[in-house]
């Protein structure tokens, strides 16, 4: 992955859970402050975990936001 629009596509597919809870509450294209604790939580873990595995550049996971 190269860009933050590929990885939050990831994060969404991998948790299709937390994709329809926001979307049925009308959040789902807003800023990451938006959104619960536990998804902002999920979502860093997620970027953390790719930033390990080397499926992204650390200046990405840096970069990237919700």
């Amino acid at each position: 992955m190269t860009t933050q629009k590929q990885i939050r596509a990831a994060f969404w597919e991998s948790f299709p859970h937390f994709e329809e809870q926001t979307r049925e509450a009308g959040i789902f294209s807003k800023p990451q402050n938006f959104h619960c604790a536990t998804v902002r939580c999920s979502f860093a873990d997620f970027v953390d975990c790719l930033q390990k595995n080397g499926q992204i550049t650390e200046g990405l996971a840096f970069r990237a936001t919700l």
